[in-house]
């Protein structure tokens, strides 16, 4: 059964077409476990509790360690271990899909359905220097594999969710192909209404998501791989918690694959990524509430906010008896743009586009990989970058959020050149079934959209554009993965030291960002028993701290002791448990400061949530899969949290509670 925590059995079968027969029970995933050192695999497609995952942030919750900026019923902004924002690296298919809201209300996540992806890898901390800068919180990949046909032939998948606040999804990825090649199309439409929280109270949170993506690959040789992608989406969102909705989420992408595999000499693999993404963003206060009778947004208001990011990325692996080296290069260009007006019917699209900023990036990268003996490992790699930022603001906002002013850095460009690097041993113990790490990494992380154009001011300087530096950060990871038949338990954590933080400080009239000197450290801690050949129990809990050295305070948004409790009881065709989620209290908080997104304010209550699930496989072809989250009815909200604003009547700085019962289906077809 320990093999189905990273779904890679039910991932695998699903992907070779239904052609094998399956072993293990059907299963529907609470948590996902960590199998080698600092890294996590998963296949999203499958069932997960709680109700399937309608945003990249939502998925990773799943993963221990994970948490998330919440606010309402999609697009949340994730976390991991307390690190926010671009600390976090988020890929699809190797590329970087960012956002375009200053305020992230389209974080990068919002444009990923999870379930559209066939494999998700998680790197903790900065244990890699291959998937770009500035990743000191871990890298995460959602990926689509190649498809492989022996002989001309097709596959189909379709999924349906229903569920309570009228949920309605449905997600299809078929393929079809030869030797020679394959055609793949993907696509979902997800929608939800407002929900309500364990109280009965409404929740404004309805949303409305679809994608559709389609690849065209070439596979001339066994050993080489074309692939063109093609990609578009849209949708919309209201919150509880923020001023105005998200009414568009348009999304178009574009890629180019190239892979190469070699034998018989040194040279391993080539590796090539072309890749164009586009977001265009609409936050109005009309589209999806009525628009305030008074005050500065009276009568209806509108922005459009758009990023236009185009990169590349190139690998080369070699291989020697102990030794794997991949070196490789990688770039990016990306441009911000916005405009916006008052009034209804969207009236902002007959105002100009003003573009307010452009960032470059190059880099070069190397890993290297050594098993010195047969039971012991190192690794380690090194990168630079090189930064360029254009700030093309005419105006900012005056001191304390009043009138306009002509921006005094307008014009200006930033230069930065930053290193990161990593080292990690790996012993296999020789008395245990066990694996033991240790690793340091460094990661000098530029500022990014958020943290330089976001802002109204910082100490000391103009603006945030001058006055934000480059964050430092050097991190030790050490921990244990043991394995022995029926039992699994791993072990991690973490203490880092980061020289200009870069934190968001609400106690003004207006937002500030500034680098102070802080301590963070933590740990994660996973157990998955066979208590006999049909009941398992998994466990997990995740715990982060942080220090502000450089005021002497806690350091804001730090999400508070999570732990996760999991009873299954499968055999044959089918599977039923029992998860109980537990959240502490958190009275480690620094009341108005925080990120862009989210602040402190005030101690948060703890929580136990109830939440049961089952699954059931009629054939080869058919598997369905039921959820009752939030048994109790119980009302709670998470630390991490948007807040009310006075928005819907929610008062300001109280928190968004969560869902009350929630109960779903989930029926998996495969052809």
């Amino acid at each position: 059964m320990l093999a189905l925590l990273t779904g890679s059995a039910l991932g695998d079968e699903h992907r070779h077409h239904g052609t094998g027969q399956l072993e293990l029970p059907p299963r529907v995933i609470t948590q996902v476990l960590q199998e080698t050192p600092l890294t996590i695999t998963a296949t999203p497609k499958e069932a997960r509790q709680p109700i399937p995952a309608s945003d990249g942030a939502d998925y990773l919750k799943t993963i221990p360690g994970f948490s998330a900026v919440r606010g309402g019923g999609s697009n949340s902004d994730p976390v991991l271990r307390g690190m926010f924002g671009s600390r976090l690296k988020l890929l699809t298919d190797g590329g970087e899909m960012l956002g375009a809201c200053p305020s992230r209300m389209d974080a990068p996540s919002s444009y990923i359905a999870p379930q559209n992806y066939d494999q998700l890898t998680v790197i903790k901390g900065p244990q890699t220097v291959a998937w770009g800068p500035g990743s000191s919180a871990g890298t995460v990949l959602f990926e689509r594999l190649p498809e492989s046909f022996d002989e001309p032939g097709s596959r189909l998948d379709a999924t349906l969710v229903g569920g309570s606040n009228t949920r309605r999804d449905l997600q299809l990825d078929g393929a079809l192909g030869s030797r020679d090649g394959y055609l793949r199309l993907s696509g979902n439409r997800s929608r939800s209404g407002d929900y309500r929280d364990g109280n009965g109270d409404r929740v404004p949170s309805r949303w409305y998501k679809w994608n559709t993506d389609l690849a065209l690959g070439w596979t001339p040789d066994d050993d080489t791989l074309l692939e063109l992608s093609v990609g578009t989406g849209d949708g919309e969102a209201r919150y509880a918690g923020r001023g105005m909705d998200g009414s568009q989420f348009e999304r178009e992408s574009l890629g180019l694959r190239f892979e190469r595999q070699f034998s018989g000499g040194s040279l391993r693999e080539l590796e090539a990524r072309l890749y164009y993404n586009h977001a265009d963003h609409v936050m109005d206060n009309y589209s999806l509430r009525t628009p305030p009778a008074a005050g500065m947004m009276a009568g209806g208001m509108a922005t459009n906010v758009d990023r236009r990011t185009l990169g590349a990325r190139l690998g080369v692996t070699w291989a020697w008896d102990d030794l794997e080296l991949l070196v490789g290069a990688d770039a990016q260009r990306n441009s911000h743009r916005t405009r916006s007006s008052m009034g209804v019917e969207d009236a902002f699209r007959q105002q100009p586009w003003v573009r307010d900023a452009s960032f470059s990036q190059v880099g070069v990268f190397s890993e290297l990989s050594w098993a010195r003996r047969d039971d012991q490992r190192l690794i380690g790699g090194l990168r630079l970058d090189q930064h360029h930022v254009e700030d093309a603001r005419e105006v900012i906002s005056g001191h304390g959020g009043g009138m306009p002013m002509a921006n005094p850095t307008r014009g200006d460009t930033r230069r930065e050149t930053l290193p990161a690097a990593f080292l990690r041993l790996e012993q296999d113990l020789s008395d245990l079934p066990a694996t033991a790490y240790v690793g340091l990494g460094h990661v000098q992380r530029f500022p990014d959209y958020w943290e330089l154009f976001s802002p109204g001011q910082s100490p000391g300087a103009v603006n945030a554009f001058e006055g934000v530096e480059p964050e430092r950060t050097t991190q030790l990871d050490v921990g244990v993965q043991y394995r022995r038949d029926g039992l699994q338990a791993w072990l991690s954590g973490y203490a880092g030291v980061v020289d200009d933080f870069i934190l968001f400080d609400y106690t003004g009239m207006s937002s500030s960002a500034q680098n102070i000197d802080a301590h963070i450290m933590g740990a994660e801690a996973g157990l998955a028993l066979d208590l006999t050949d049909n009941w398992e129990l998994e466990t997990s809990l995740a715990w982060a701290w942080g220090r502000n050295r450089s005021d002497g305070e806690a350091l804001p948004q730090m999400p508070p002791l999570d732990a996760r409790f999991n009873l299954t009881y499968a055999r044959d065709n089918w599977s039923a448990g029992a998860l109980w989620r537990v959240g502490a209290a958190q009275s480690r908080t620094a009341d108005g400061k925080g990120n862009v997104t989210s602040r402190d304010f005030g101690d948060s209550a703890g929580f136990g949530v109830l939440s049961l699930n089952a699954a059931y496989r009629f054939n080869q072809a058919v598997t369905a899969s039921v959820g009752v989250d939030n048994l109790l009815d119980k009302a709670y909200a998470e630390h991490l949290n948007l807040a009310g604003n006075g928005s819907f009547g929610f008062p300001a700085d109280t928190r968004i509670n969560e869902p009350g019962r929630t109960l779903w289906a989930k029926l998996d077809l495969s052809f």
